[in-house]
């Protein structure tokens, strides 16, 4: 079976776009955001397209493109759309397949819906970013409670920022989650050097096999 997994995070704007561009370059695979909030300036898959020098073919079409940068549910409403949450499927790839969610895992799709009630029908494994900064570990493990209680199977933990060791201890052992590695912060975001860094504290190998 085709390697499937989806990146969502503990919160917005913690760096998960640029985790998931990493990760679709280093295992050659296929990049799909389900919905996108927000067309004006660069998008997400945009931004994975160019970070992870990844080829148009393998941008997958989003399903929904929502003018209004806010959650799914308020953008949809404001721009006069439908979100139908039953309708989002993974597309079919010969390629794996990376699938980045809006924020974190409760964040409405639609009045009814949230990204993770969308996650549990497709049961595919769960790549978890978080910050290291403070309060992450309470996020952390709020997430993964929320993931557990929809029987949602986690794949990982993959922090984003500067090391904090005995963060990354607790959420292990409080947490019962593999660690997956930690993507620094970079000064100069190119492509070049975020496959460095992604290929010095991240081994590819491990993404490639079933859950813990």
């Amino acid at each position: 079976m085709t390697l499937r997994l989806v990146v969502t995070g503990t919160d917005t704007g913690i760096g998960k776009t640029v985790f998931s561009a990493a990760l679709t370059d280093a295992l050659g695979a296929s990049y799909w955001k389900p919905v996108q909030s927000g067309l004006e300036g660069e998008t997400d898959s945009e931004t994975v397209q160019r970070l992870g020098r990844i080829p148009s073919e393998r941008i997958m079409p989003e399903a929904y493109r929502l003018q209004t940068p806010a959650s799914p549910h308020l953008a949809a409403r404001i721009d006069g759309v439908r979100i139908e949450a039953e309708a989002l499927i993974p597309p079919s790839t010969d390629a794996p397949l990376i699938i980045e969610g809006a924020g974190g895992l409760l964040v409405p799709l639609t009045e009814e819906i949230v990204f993770a009630d969308v996650f549990a029908r497709w049961q595919i494994p769960v790549v978890l970013c978080a910050r290291t900064g403070l309060g992450t570990i309470n996020h952390i493990l709020l997430s993964l409670e929320a993931l557990r209680a929809r029987s949602i199977p986690v794949f990982g933990v993959a922090f984003i920022g500067v090391q904090q060791a005995d963060t990354e201890s607790i959420i292990a052992k409080l947490g019962q989650v593999r660690l997956l590695g930690r993507l620094p912060k970079l000064d100069a975001l190119t492509p070049e050097l975020l496959r460095q860094a992604f290929s010095e504290n991240f081994d590819i190998d491990l993404f490639r096999k079933e859950p813990a």
